[in-house]
């Protein structure tokens, strides 16, 4: 029986990696993918601290590196289907019907931004389409942005771009935003922002960049051809679950309810990074939420002898 489980091989997975091979804890780490999460999507990274710019790619390959020196065994294409508790701690069911006992797990599964499902929104991923305003938004400067959305993270979005961009437009489908209201005064404030109402995105256009947005009002049907630099989907995001928010409690997005420990509801179980309850979810957020997960579990396994 394994001391821990880690179910996630991103940021979160990785950092609690290195430190439970520093506690000497007897663990492994799954993947039902190739390691490296979410940030193997990211073209461009500038806020991680010590890397000025590093594609998402090769910090993930870094992260692995490190893990991997520490003597951490990444087993990939392992995914999980069930767990039961058992007398000590939990039993693992993967696809294949291979199971796994260990005293705690660690999910570390990250979430994915919803996606517009238009044509072109997969093709310029990475291109001047992007799910997170404060990772891209710099390479924008001085150029013409679009948020889609109408929640706060748009509404924020749109707020922090446009203290660089030289113009920012905010795409609703509705005619009213759900943002809250002391973020829409100020939104409504800044003379760079212009708001579209009842209105998606049918398509976006480029040849290897963003160059327009095709948009359809919901009510006339017409489209209009828009010219921007830059997509910012913010419709929301899915959290990577397992499917196990019957098992595990979760709030009402799927997120695992889980504080700055990792600890959730379930004694011996622990979430870190975007797969959990919290206000950012950034790569330096995900890697801060491995390390303190362990430190919870070194104390937990202590407490189990």
């Amino acid at each position: 029986m394994y001391d821990l489980v880690i179910i996630g091989s991103g940021p979160a997975g990785m950092a609690a990696a290195v430190y439970a091979a520093r506690a000497e804890l007897d663990f492994i780490v799954v993947e039902k993918d190739i390691s490296g999460g979410q940030i193997l999507e990211t073209s461009d990274i500038d806020n991680y601290p010590g890397y000025q710019n590093i594609s998402g790619f090769d910090l993930a390959e870094k992260f692995r590196a490190h893990a991997e020196a520490c003597g951490t065994e990444i087993i990939e294409g392992m995914k999980i289907e069930d767990f039961k508790q058992i007398e000590g701690g939990f039993e693992l069911l993967f696809d294949g019907a291979k199971t796994i006992e260990t005293k705690t797990i660690l999910i570390a599964t990250g979430a994915n931004p919803r996606k517009l499902g238009c044509p072109g929104e997969e093709e310029l991923a990475g291109a001047g389409v992007s799910y997170c305003a404060t990772c891209d938004g710099a390479f924008f400067k001085g150029r013409e942005t679009m948020v889609v959305g109408g929640g706060n993270t748009a509404v924020e979005d749109a707020i922090f771009l446009a203290r660089f961009c030289s113009k920012v437009t905010l795409v609703h489908r509705r005619d009213s935003l759900r943002a809250s209201k002391n973020l829409v005064t100020k939104l409504q404030s800044l003379p760079n922002v212009t708001i579209i109402w009842d209105s998606v995105v049918e398509k976006i256009n480029g040849e290897g960049r963003v160059s327009s947005v095709v948009l359809k009002n919901v009510k006339t049907g017409e489209t209009t051809d828009y010219p921007v630099n830059g997509v910012f989907v913010a419709v929301g995001t899915k959290p990577n679950n397992l499917g196990w928010s019957g098992k595990i409690p979760c709030d009402e997005s799927g997120y695992f309810i889980a504080g700055e420990t990792g600890e959730t509801q379930i004694p011996g179980i622990f979430a870190a990074g975007d797969v959990r309850t919290k206000n950012l979810r950034q790569i330096i957020t995900a890697a801060a939420d491995g390390a303190n997960a362990v430190y919870r579990i070194e104390q937990y396994l202590a407490e189990m002898r």
